[in-house]
């Protein structure tokens, strides 16, 4: 039976340099994550103009309302892999896996089909403008042709990541931006083709990373290795990754639902607001990336240590996480509140768009801190069904005592 690589375990040694070492390179995965979104609006922005960065810019809100739901689901999975890790239960680790990479690719294939038919009518709801919806429509049923690919990129780097190989992603990550970008400006700035270029380009650069990460799964010695042979659903393990995911998605799909809301209010406004307002989205999504990977790290720090039986390091892990992540994020927000006019200037060079943006910038950045998820990483880390005065809705008990009850 495969061993556990303590190369990769976050069960033993310094909780704070642990938890550092493991969210760095998360950190630079989530970088270069939304350098995906930022090139693609850079680039059109300052080659197609206002109207072609509204398409792009307002991608984001649409985007997570048809994916919010199943990356949480996958962060459940993760957790439940990352249990599975620390407890080493190599038996239910390799059914985790493989019901986890089956739930990918049937969520793919149906986000495929769900996005290419519904993009139209659901811009329309949105109030989209008539000289921008023809954009908005190539460029999402272009993106959403390669649902596949971001699903399973997402998969792949979820399990690395569960068993403590955050640099792994983190390479393949590295790799499609600087093919995403090059493509956009071949595609974009060389080749003059419109909006759906992009997409096309992040589809490529997405399918890069999914084989990346899925050719090191595959050659993988250890327990965790994915196996194509292997992928089926098994259905108490199916459950188990719902019931862990569930929480997360809908948060993920209320989120979302409200942000496509605001968005469908901001189209009223028309192109200059959606392309500053989307320019702000991306620098949003660049601010928000201190609280993203300690959240992330809390997740798999946490779980590690349920499945381990080691509620002391979860206490420590948590409180470590939480106090980085509101720092970080009141840091971050005053520098976008101050830089805002050049920071949303990147995008665009016309006044009004860049009005727009510092805009909500000024009335948003001083408030990240509020952004913390304080269930993200609690809820998600545990094993089991809790007590009725436990005060998180799933709980790793020990005994009679929780070990997160000390958080409140």
């Amino acid at each position: 039976m495969a061993q556990q690589n303590k190369s990769n375990s976050l069960t033993e040694g310094s909780v704070a340099r642990g938890m550092l070492l493991f969210a760095i390179p998360i950190f630079i995965s989530n970088l270069f994550q939304q350098l995906y979104n930022a090139a693609d609006s850079l680039i059109v922005g300052n080659f197609l103009g206002g109207e072609a960065l509204a398409a792009v810019g307002s991608s984001g809100s649409l985007i997570f309302l048809l994916t919010g739901f199943v990356n949480g689901v996958a962060l459940g999975a993760g957790v439940l892999i990352a249990r599975y890790f620390g407890a080493k239960d190599w038996e239910s680790l390799e059914k985790a896996i493989h019901t986890t990479v089956a739930l990918g690719l049937a969520a793919g294939a149906v986000l495929t089909v769900v996005g290419v038919i519904l993009t139209p009518q659901i811009l329309h709801w949105m109030g989209t403008p008539e000289d921008v919806i023809g954009n908005s429509v190539a460029y999402f049923r272009t993106y959403f042709l390669g649902s596949i690919a971001v699903v399973m990129y997402n998969v792949g780097a979820s399990i690395l990541q569960s068993v403590g190989n955050s640099r792994s992603p983190m390479k393949y990550l590295i790799t499609a931006s600087l093919i995403n970008i090059v493509l956009d400006l071949l595609f974009i700035g060389v080749l003059g083709y419109g909006v759906a270029a992009a997409a096309f380009a992040t589809i490529i650069s997405q399918s890069v990373s999914a084989i990346l990460a899925f050719s090191k799964l595959m050659r993988s010695k250890e327990a965790w290795a994915v196996s194509w042979r292997k992928v089926r659903f098994d259905g108490p393990m199916l459950h188990g990754v719902i019931l862990q995911g569930l929480p997360s998605g809908i948060q993920n799909s209320v989120i979302s639902l409200a942000n496509v809301i605001v968005q469908a209010n901001i189209n009223s406004f028309g192109a200059l607001a959606m392309a500053g307002c989307g320019s702000y989205s991306k620098v949003e999504g660049f601010a928000f990336l201190p609280v993203t990977c300690f959240s992330m790290a809390l997740a798999t720090f946490v779980s590690q240590n349920v499945g381990a039986g080691k509620p002391d390091r979860v206490h420590k892990g948590m409180r470590f996480g939480v106090i980085c992540s509101i720092t970080l994020a009141e840091c971050v927000g005053v520098a976008v509140y101050l830089l805002a006019p050049w920071l949303i200037g990147a995008f665009s060079s016309e006044a009004d768009v860049v009005a727009f943006g510092v805009r909500q910038a000024h009335t948003i950045a001083l408030f990240y801190f509020f952004c913390l998820r304080s269930a993200t990483a609690a809820p998600a880390s545990c094993a089991d069904w809790a007590a009725p005065l436990c005060p998180w809705p799933l709980c790793w008990r020990s005994g009679a005592h929780c070990a997160l009850l000390t958080l409140r």
